[in-house]
């Protein structure tokens, strides 16, 4: 599962020589690759004859490589990590989806997670953005009346301005933006000259019940293909695991599409 930014990922790995027995390294190296290209070689212990651990706090969000290189005798392991976002976008908190699925046990708490932003991820693919974020977009247009942002409903504008140097920027204040088609306009009228660096928040302050119900069936149906052929799969026809609906396959049952149609975008917008 992914970590949360600023918690410590313990890595470990094994040395173990051409025959496969565990063998204290002469040298170990941990080399973490991250996400903005650089790395770090954090310091690494031997806990046990062959057992080596490092723990490495947490610095930027996103996947993380991890290798290890043990001389004497020779041996290499390869792996990686995710850490997630400062404030990861989740349409359901924590407590109701633990809730939702009547689960009690803190063990849940890390996978019910995982599929909450899963779930939050696959609502806004059919209604755009819902938990509310800063998007930031370049525009390449030119000599044009209207920017059309790509992802409403569009809150609020924070800045436009030129990508190019000495290029035309414009002042919110002067600005007209439509929240729900996300088309922006200049007030006293006329054509924007680009390209432009267009930033502003989209989602919604308040989420209506009809997303809230549709995430919450979405997340059941998700946590349920976790229970295996083994176990018992409660429920039938649009409520079965195996359910094949168009736009995201299997994942999303038909009564949650039916539940974000009054909200779904338009064609060509998801």
């Amino acid at each position: 599962m992914p970590y949360d930014l600023g918690a410590t990922a313990r890595l470990t790995a094994e040395c173990r020589d051409p025959g496969g027995t565990l063998t204290t390294a002469a040298t170990a190296v941990l080399t973490v690759g991250l996400p903005d290209g650089t790395s770090t070689s954090p310091a690494v212990e031997e806990t046990a004859t062959g057992q080596y651990q490092a723990d490495y706090p947490t610095a930027q969000a996103g996947r993380h490589t991890v290798r290890w290189l043990f001389t004497g005798p020779g041996a290499a392991y390869t792996d990686s990590f995710d850490v997630r976002d400062a404030v990861p976008p989740s349409i359901l908190s924590l407590s109701d989806a633990m809730d939702h699925l009547n689960k009690r046990s803190s063990a849940d708490r890390d996978e019910v997670r995982f599929w909450v932003e899963a779930t939050t991820r696959a609502v806004e693919w059919f209604v755009g953005p819902v938990v509310v974020r800063t998007v930031t977009e370049v525009h390449p247009v030119r000599l044009v009346e209207a920017l059309a942002l790509r992802q409403v409903p569009a809150l609020a504008l924070t800045s436009v301005a030129s990508v190019l140097s000495g290029g035309t920027s414009y002042e919110v204040a002067d600005l007209d933006l439509d929240e729900s088609t996300g088309i922006v306009r200049l007030r006293a009228g006329g054509c924007f000259t680009g390209p432009l660096r267009v930033t502003y928040e989209a989602g919604r302050r308040v989420i209506d019940a009809n997303i809230t119900a549709a995430a919450r069936i979405i997340l059941q149906h998700l946590w349920r293909t976790q229970q295996g052929p083994g176990r018992p799969q409660l429920g039938t026809s649009d409520f079965d695991v195996t359910e094949p609906i168009p736009g995201l396959g299997y994942a999303v049952p038909n009564r949650a599409v039916q539940l974000l149609n009054p909200d779904q975008l338009p064609p060509g917008m998801a």
